[in-house]
């Protein structure tokens, strides 16, 4: 459930991305800026349709591989949802959420349908052209059921809401210090994402930042106190950090703790200093959100107002300025919280002897990367200190992390990550690995992924084959057939199928199509001759349960449908339907390297194929 979250809360980052160039244009062509009507207008436009933004960006953040599919669907999901809600009971508008949930939808359906065959009358609508049929149809049945139910619920969420909003600097207080908490396993941006743009409502507008921009004169107060911490009193932890330094380092980590700086003042991306000291001292961070805290109930108490489009750095507070309520009041309190920080963390990091960035042991001292290679020299540490690329299922990243999926995680040397300029390292599971690298986070993935491709790291995957079959992967060694089990017949594993659809593991050409239709071969174009044998001594049923829909010499692309059988019927005749999928030609130089996954789906990797 939290690695479900998570995911949530990245694709959530997409949608959000838009709101500075909304925030700007709308502000930018207010008339006490320069009146630029259509500009305002612009900018209006995004927020009014934040909902749609939400379904679109959602789903394409929470589809395996980001495609404009699964956004069309969201949009469709969105329509069906709104319009059959609203066709039940006039008065449901289910807004954001409702974005939300359309995106949640599409992208889940997207990555369970993007591939999927049909039969050859109907071929045209299969694949991704299926996607958004299939959400269409499922968001019809949750809009008669959302048409009747979601009043209660909307009205148990306004009533949170409104309890947040009435308890004034006790709500504020609560919300700044969960916000802070949360920001270690990335949950802040679903808390976030409730009081933004949810709670709280004003002519259409809803959330703390809506009503904001559309001029509600008591919304901003769970925005105001984050300029305090972010524009200064994060930064002066920075110089805390500094002068806590051993002297021999102080110039070293000047330069990047002085970036880290200006970064949090000017944008408000506090992250790479959080994880600098999050984790050194999970006492110093415990006292940072309560700090937060009190920036946000002194904001409140005080009456001021204010609001960004992106997060609370001097970029926002200088845009919004004349929008703000008493703005030069909470530049007051900022030097006041900047003063309370340094004193702070100085004290705590040299009372306790912390190891924040400059005092750390000798031979754990940071690695400069510096220079046009930067990112690809980090991305070769990284990779070298997760294990190699064997160990990656797949790379991701989003504001400020790279959200790494993990075969092994005793493999992950955390120390070398941080002496090769990683703030901090989460294990949020036993495959979910966080790596938080600052606001060039992305230059660094996409040299992870180009070396990748690219072939440059050592023992680099050659080839990937997908599983043919949804069902329970088995180990080779445990498969009730001696000439599988010992692998004479080849390396590879095994998979209990659950349905009764054979799907090609990779392109390549069919070789073999036995005659009782139970096993077929496939050679790639690089010459691996794959056998998938569907169950154990089934040659038996002389092709009883079984149909062929390709032939020996056929070229099939990869998920093309092989066969079709009956695995009921099959195991009721008492055989034993587990399917060796193989590499028969796989030598001692060649590797055979199976999914660690329990169960898995078409289309997910089932073997790594590479050289020793």
């Amino acid at each position: 459930m939290l690695n479900f979250l998570q995911r949530i809360g990245k694709a959530l980052m997409l949608p959000i991305a838009t709101l500075p160039a909304a925030a700007l244009l709308q502000r930018l062509g207010q008339d006490d800026l320069f009146d630029i009507p259509f500009m305002a207008s612009a900018g209006a436009a995004l927020f009014d349709n934040l909902a749609l933004l939400f379904a679109i960006g959602v789903a394409v953040g929470l589809s395996k591989d980001g495609n404009g599919a699964a956004g069309l669907a969201g949009v469709i999901g969105f329509f069906v949802l709104q319009e059959g809600t609203a066709a039940i009971n006039e008065n449901v508008d289910m807004g954001f959420l409702g974005g939300i949930i359309s995106g949640i939808i599409a992208g889940l359906l997207y990555n369970r349908f993007h591939d999927i065959k049909l039969p050859n009358w109907l071929g045209f609508f299969g694949g991704r052209r299926f996607v958004p049929i299939v959400t269409a149809g499922t968001m019809v049945l949750l809009a008669g059921i959302f048409g009747y139910v979601w009043p209660p619920v909307q009205g148990f969420i306004d009533s949170i809401g409104q309890w947040i909003i009435n308890a004034g600097a006790l709500g504020v207080g609560v919300y700044g210090f969960l916000n802070r908490l949360l920001i270690p396993i990335g949950l802040h941006h679903v808390l976030n994402s409730l009081v933004w743009f949810e709670f709280g409502s004003f002519e259409g507008a809803t959330g703390d930042l809506n009503r904001f921009f559309a001029g509600d004169p008591s919304a901003g107060i769970f925005m105001a106190g984050m300029f305090p911490i972010m524009m200064f009193g994060l930064p002066a932890a920075c110089f805390a950090m500094i002068a806590a330094a051993k002297p021999e380092k102080r110039a070293q980590v000047s330069g990047l703790l002085g970036g880290l700086a200006l970064t949090s003042f000017l944008t408000g991306i506090t992250e790479p200093i959080e994880f600098s000291f999050m984790f050194i001292s999970p006492l110093l961070y415990v006292v940072h959100a309560l700090l937060t805290a009190a920036s946000m109930v002194i904001a409140n108490l005080a009456g001021t107002l204010h609001g960004f489009g992106f997060s609370a750095g001097a970029f926002d507070y200088f845009l919004n300025f004349n929008l703000a309520t008493k703005p030069l009041l909470l530049a007051g309190l900022g030097i006041i919280f900047a003063i309370i920080y340094f004193i702070v963390f100085y004290a705590m990091i040299k009372g306790l002897d912390l190891k924040t960035p400059g005092r750390e042991d000798d031979g754990e001292e940071a690695v400069v990367h510096e220079g046009d290679d930067k990112y690809n020299a980090m991305a070769k540490e990284y990779v070298a200190a997760i294990g190699g690329y064997d160990n990656i299922q797949s790379i991701d990243n989003c504001v400020t992390r790279l959200r790494l999926q993990m075969y092994d995680m005793d493999k992950v040397d955390e120390n070398r990550l941080k002496r090769n300029g990683a703030k901090g390292v989460m294990k949020v599971s036993n495959t979910n690995l966080q790596i938080i690298v600052g606001t060039d986070v992305e230059f660094v993935a996409d040299a992870m992924r180009n070396n990748q491709r690219d072939g440059t790291e050592t023992n680099t995957a050659q080839l990937t084959l997908s599983s043919p079959l949804k069902g329970t992967i088995l180990p080779l060694d445990q498969v009730n057939d001696e000439a599988f089990a010992s692998g004479t017949l080849g390396k590879g594993t095994a998979v209990v199928p659950e349905s009764g659809n054979l799907y090609a593991p990779s392109a390549g050409t069919v070789s073999t199509v036995f005659p009782t239709k139970h096993a077929y071969g496939i050679t790639t174009g690089d010459g691996h001759e794959i056998l998938l044998h569907i169950g154990l001594n089934t040659v038996e049923l002389n092709g009883e349960f079984y149909t062929a829909h390709v032939h020996q010499g056929e070229e099939v692309q990869e998920g093309q449908l092989l066969a079709e059988f009956d695995e009921k019927r099959i195991r009721e005749a008492g055989y034993d339907i587990t399917t060796p999928i193989i590499i028969t030609n796989a030598d001692d130089k060649l590797d055979v390297i199976s999914s660690r996954e329990a169960s898995i789906q078409p289309g997910d990797v089932l073997l790594t194929i590479q050289s020793s």
